[in-house]
């Protein structure tokens, strides 16, 4: 499933996870984490690969399109638990 959210938004989520969470996120989903980080806006693609999002300039540090929300999703699903 696709989604789009800012860049800000995207970052926000990513700043709220609990430290940890972009091992355990790459550890559940048999990532690399800085695939992972890759995808939270990071761009280290010599260790890690790109996760199917692609960024358009605009507000709110432009709109970024997700192609495969399952990084996100475990994101959430993170974010749930420390509620």
């Amino acid at each position: 499933m696709s989604k789009s959210i800012t860049f800000n938004e995207l970052r926000s989520i990513k700043d709220s996870l609990p430290d940890g969470s972009m091992h355990r996120i790459a550890d559940e989903l048999d990532l690399n984490v800085e695939t992972v980080r890759n995808f939270f806006g990071g761009h280290n693609f010599k260790e890690g690969i790109s996760v199917g999002i692609h960024y358009e300039p605009g507000p709110d540090g432009g709109i970024v399109m997700i192609d495969d929300t399952t990084v996100l999703d475990k994101a959430m699903e993170i974010l749930a638990e420390c509620r």
